[in-house]
C-alpha cells in the first residue's frame, strides 16, 4: 500500500497556553487535538483551567467533590500497538497535594466520555490492584494503596498477566506535592511496555499490553472523597505511526 514519508507520523501536542475549558460544560468537549471527558467533568466545578502565571502555559485538570468523579484529557480509542507502534507518549504534571485521589495517565479501551478511573479501569485498596478494563497500561497514584505517593507501572490485557500485588508494580518514585516529573510511555509493535520518569528508565514488561485492541488515551484525576481534586499538566505529547492499512 502506497506510504507518504513525510506523513507516516501522528503527532497530537498541546500545552495549555492560553485556552481555558472549564466554562464549557457539553459531556465531552474539544482542547486542542484532545478532549475532555470523565465522569462528572459536566458538571460546573469540573474542568481544565489554565493557571495564571505559569508562562509557557499549563492546565489543572478539575474533578467535582463527588467520590469517583474523573475529570481527563484524553482521546476516543484510536491507537492500535500492533499496527502503529511505536506509540510514545510523554507529559509533564505536578500535583497540589497527595491527598484523597487517584490518577491514571496512559491508554485502555474505555471511551472517554464518562470514564471514572475506579469504576472503569481499575481500582486498589491497600497493596491490592484489581483490574476493571480489558486493556489498559499506564502510570498509576492512588490514595487507597499503602505506599499512596508512589507511581506504579500498570497493565492488562497482554501476553504477560496483569500484576495485582501493587509492590511489584511500585517505581519507587514518588510524586512530590508542588514539583513537576515527565513520565513517559513507550508501547513497542509486540505489546512491549517501558516506563520513564524524568528520563529515567523505570520499568519495561514484555507483552504488558494487546497488540490489536484499539485503546484511547487517558490523562486523569480522580476525587476519592468529598474534596475537588487536582492534576497540573504542563504538556502533553503523543507520538504513533500511522495506520496505512485502511
Amino acid at each position: 500500500m502506497p506510504q507518504s514519508g513525510a506523513n507516516s507520523k501522528i503527532r497530537l501536542f498541546y500545552d495549555f497556553f492560553g485556552e481555558d475549558a472549564i466554562a464549557n460544560t457539553a459531556e465531552l468537549r474539544n482542547l486542542g487535538p484532545f478532549c475532555v471527558g470523565g465522569q462528572g467533568s459536566a458538571e460546573v466545578d469540573a474542568g481544565v483551567p489554565t493557571i495564571a502565571g505559569f508562562l509557557s502555559g499549563a492546565g489543572r485538570i478539575t474533578t467535582t467533590n463527588e467520590d469517583n468523579h474523573t475529570t481527563l484529557v484524553g482521546t476516543q480509542a484510536g491507537f492500535d500497538v500492533g499496527l502503529m507502534g511505536t506509540i510514545v507518549l510523554e507529559t509533564r504534571v505536578q500535583l497540589e497535594n497527595l491527598d484523597t485521589k487517584e490518577v491514571f495517565i496512559g491508554f485502555s479501551d474505555i471511551a472517554p466520555e464518562t470514564l471514572s478511573i475506579e469504576t472503569d479501569i481499575l481500582s486498589a485498596a491497600t497493596t491490592t490492584i484489581t483490574p476493571v478494563a480489558s486493556d489498559y497500561v499506564g502510570f498509576y497514584l492512588s490514595a487507597e494503596l499503602t505506599d499512596d505517593e508512589d507511581w506504579h507501572a500498570v497493565y492488562n490485557g497482554g501476553t504477560t498477566t496483569g500484576v495485582t500485588d501493587s509492590t511489584t508494580v511500585d517505581l519507587d518514585d514518588d510524586a512530590v506535592a508542588g514539583e513537576w516529573q515527565i513520565l513517559r510511555l513507550e508501547l513497542t509493535n509486540d505489546g512491549t511496555a517501558r516506563w520513564y520518569i524524568d528520563e529515567e528508565l523505570k520499568k519495561t514488561v514484555t507483552g504488558a499490553v494487546s497488540t490489536t485492541t484499539n485503546l484511547a488515551l487517558c490523562v486523569g484525576v480522580e476525587a476519592k472523597g468529598a474534596a475537588i481534586e487536582t492534576l497540573d499538566v504542563d504538556y502533553i505529547s503523543v507520538k504513533a505511526n500511522r495506520d496505512f492499512t485502511v
